[in-house]
């Protein structure tokens, strides 16, 4: 697909693509800044930042409203009469500041932006009445959680994703908020993309305009990449004694009161980035395991054993690296049952291959989903930023059907036979029962 794009990069860094669209008079923005936890003592402030960010402007770095200063009230009227909706979203990865408005409102949208940006206002009364709901509902880590964390530590070595977040040595202040404005919303390696009617230069321009005295940057909140680029195979337990936290332990390990009521099994196997020549072909022989509901891991798993009534395989990526992670959940005492159904599914599939119908059922599965992925200006906006701020160019979705019809069964039953090998596979189960069985011991 063409498309009409003004794509630059501003002195202060931040890179602005404008994209025109057609049809219904619509505008999408998308800011993406990084936004990684990587200092686990920041966790709680960058939760706040994230949650207050929209809620007020004001003329300085003080908490305090000032002459034109926006309370939240007035930043909810002003996109309301602009006919706009606006929300943050934060990833592992990034911050993003969404925006949806009809074409006419856009001007408003893009100026209101630029307030919360250059003139934050975190007040005291924001601040406490969002501290005052997160102590009413703390966010603990749950089961799944400490397993996944539990999974990418052995399998990759410690890393940001690996670690829990820790509480701050004292309350968060609004100058706390204040300061981490400062570092993180910044526009050195930040992307904003819009998506709109409108001649994307002229955007472009009035873009600039606004945010040319936005400054500061790089944020440095960016994940660094794995230690091992390919996950370390073996089998792990995460054990949770009744009254305790969860913790990993290498070797045989039996565990119960995790008071999750359910089995987890959680599977690393290697994979590589979107880029890769290998991504088209691994991504189908993903499918075939276990991305839908007729694949070769559901059928067995779920249909066949009864083990577990949640079943996927995906692939993951991010500056980290890639992987392939593979879930089930079921009743409780069925965890090792599970693990070793997922390894002879890996070690059948590895050693035989993908049958020839397999691959075509995947292909046009694939090829479908990545059409419905741009179904709607809400989806297509937030796939561009997404390919913008990974550094993929914006048509990457619509090339991506062209190499999947190019991928060859035999190129599939490769990748088949590489990356699902169960030898490369870290395999880690959480279950709330006791158990003692001989499939349940873990293994190296």
């Amino acid at each position: 697909m063409n498309r009409e794009t003004s794509d630059t990069t501003l002195g202060n860094g931040l890179r602005v693509v404008v994209v025109r669209t057609h049809g219904a008079p619509l505008a999408e923005v998308r800011l993406v800044l990084p936004y990684a936890r990587t200092a686990p003592h920041l966790a709680e402030a960058q939760e706040l930042l994230a949650a207050l960010f929209g809620t007020g402007t004001g003329t300085g770095t003080g908490a305090c409203a000032t002459a034109g200063a926006r309370t939240r009230q007035d930043v909810a009227d002003l996109a309301a009469d602009l006919g706009a909706e606006l929300s943050t979203v934060v990833t592992a990865e990034s911050l993003v500041v969404a925006a949806s408005v009809l074409r006419a409102g856009l001007p408003g949208v893009l100026a209101l932006l630029s307030d919360l940006l250059l003139r934050p206002a975190y007040r005291e009364a924001e601040l406490a009445l969002a501290q005052r709901r997160a102590a009413a509902s703390p966010r603990t880590p749950g089961p799944r959680q400490r397993l996944r964390r539990a999974l990418l530590g052995h399998a990759f070595g410690t890393h940001p994703l690996t670690d829990p977040p820790t509480a701050p040595a004292a309350a968060t202040t609004p100058e706390d908020l204040y300061a981490l404005h400062a570092r993180a919303v910044v526009p050195d390696g930040a992307v904003l993309l819009v998506t709109t009617p409108d001649d994307p230069d002229e955007v472009a321009v009035r873009i600039r305009e606004l945010l040319a005295p936005w400054s500061g940057g790089p944020s440095g909140l960016v994940l660094p990449p794995f230690a091992r680029r390919a996950p370390r195979p073996g089998r792990i337990a995460l054990t949770e004694p009744a009254g305790t936290a969860g913790t990993a332990a290498a070797g045989s390990g039996s565990g119960s009161g995790s008071g999750s009521g359910r089995a987890l099994v959680l599977c690393a196997a290697p994979a590589v980035p979107d880029g890769h020549p290998a991504h088209a072909p691994l991504h189908l022989a993903q499918l075939i395991l276990g991305g839908s509901a007729s694949s070769r891991l559901a059928r067995r798993v779920r249909d066949r054993h009864g083990l577990a009534y949640a079943v996927s395989a995906d692939l993951r990526g991010n500056r980290a690296g890639d992987w392939l992670e593979i879930e089930c959940a079921g009743a409780p005492g069925t965890a090792g049952r599970i693990a070793g159904e997922i390894t002879d599914c890996l070690r059948e599939l590895a050693a035989d291959g993908p049958s020839p119908e397999e691959v075509e059922r995947a292909r046009a599965y694939a090829s479908g989903f990545t059409r419905f992925a741009l179904a709607t200006r809400t989806e297509e906006a937030s796939a561009l930023a997404g390919f913008a701020a990974a550094g993929l160019p914006l048509d990457w979705l619509e090339g991506y059907r062209d190499r999947l019809a190019k991928v060859t069964h035999h190129q599939v039953v490769e990748a088949a036979a590489y990356f699902l090998d169960p030898a490369r596979v870290a395999v880690s189960t959480l279950d709330e029962a006791d158990h003692d069985h001989e499939s349940d011991r873990s293994t190296q």
